[in-house]
């Protein structure tokens, strides 16, 4: 391929809003040429429960690109044949959400190429961004990868590392390696279309982990963890699904806390004073800064006292 003006013909396959900024970077590209894009169907959305496109779909729209939703393409034969008829050199991956089959994986000249949002083989599956911070590491980061049928499973062609600090959440290390992700899918594409090939690193499957898909009920506070523990679990699960605990029979959302340096010997999930401070396990205390409760606004927490939401010595369940 080296030499040759020919562009690349490249299809993409993504949904939300961590997908398209490398969509964006392929349409930019003057040496890729961007044939059609794959994305999950329309869904409602939002309180009035509107039916809209992904942001993907609207994004590749905006851009005259055509646009192609199966519900599947394990089970729909058609839409197998249709990919395969772009004669693709490269398809890129970035959470489509859809099981890719052998016949799709294989129909592009150079495979399917993932953008993973996380140092393979660190964390696999759904959730990786969570689950990096919710686990304590150090660092995350993007890999690209060659698809293959098992899980976040195939060889790595390009990876780049970001630190974790205390105050990052899942959203703010999302838009990170969002964006470091549609940068590294261009330099893969980029050594592609100099080489002609791409080499690929075999993961290691004995330092896998899994990160399921998050649900509801991974937001619940248990105050027998240590202040450390909760405090990642908060700055994991926000925005969703969201940390939360009982009051008075009542779900009380915490949106942001911060850990300190005083012990507590009260049992665990007792408020303490009205700045906040709440013992959890191991002795260790956590400061509630913002929280929502029940059919009430977000507010800080002397909102929250002067609301009488909140009082001294009472427990969270």
């Amino acid at each position: 391929m080296a030499g040759e003006t020919k562009k690349l013909r490249v299809a993409f396959m993504g949904t939300p809003d961590f997908a398209a900024p490398a969509l964006q970077h392929l349409i930019d590209h003057e040496e890729f040429d961007v044939v059609a894009v794959y994305s999950q169907p329309p869904r409602p959305k939002g309180r009035g429960h509107q039916v809209q496109p992904s942001p993907v779909h609207e994004l590749a729209a905006r851009h005259d690109i055509p646009v192609h939703t199966p519900k599947s393409l394990k089970k729909d034969a058609e839409a197998r044949a249709q990919f395969a008829e772009l004669e693709l050199d490269v398809a890129i991956v970035a959470a489509y959400g859809l099981i890719l089959p052998l016949e799709v994986l294989e129909a592009p000249k150079y495979g399917c190429l993932n953008i993973h949002a996380s140092l393979l083989p660190r964390w696999r599956g759904a959730a990786p961004i969570q689950y990096a911070i919710w686990s304590g590491d150090a660092e995350s980061g993007v890999t690209i990868m060659q698809m293959e049928e098992g899980l976040d499973t195939g060889p790595m062609i390009l990876k780049r590392a970001v630190a974790i600090h205390p105050h990052t959440t899942a959203q703010s290390l999302h838009d990170e390696l969002s964006a470091m992700g549609g940068a590294l899918c261009i330099e893969a594409l980029e050594k592609l279309l100099r080489d002609g090939k791409l080499e690929a690193e075999v993961q290691d499957d004995s330092l896998s982990c899994y990160a399921p898909m998050l649900k509801k009920e991974d937001g619940h506070v248990e105050w027998s963890d240590t202040a450390d523990a909760i405090d990642r679990q908060i700055r994991a699960l926000n925005p969703w699904p969201g940390v939360w605990a009982t009051l008075d029979g009542k779900r009380l959302k915490i949106h942001k806390a911060e850990l300190v340096s005083e012990h507590f010997t009260e049992p665990p999930g007792t408020i303490i004073d009205h700045i906040g401070h709440v013992a959890c396990g191991q002795d260790t205390g956590l400061r509630l800064l913002e929280i929502q409760p029940e059919n009430a606004r977000r507010m800080d927490i002397a909102g929250a006292y002067n609301g009488n939401y909140i009082d001294v010595d009472k427990k969270f369940g």
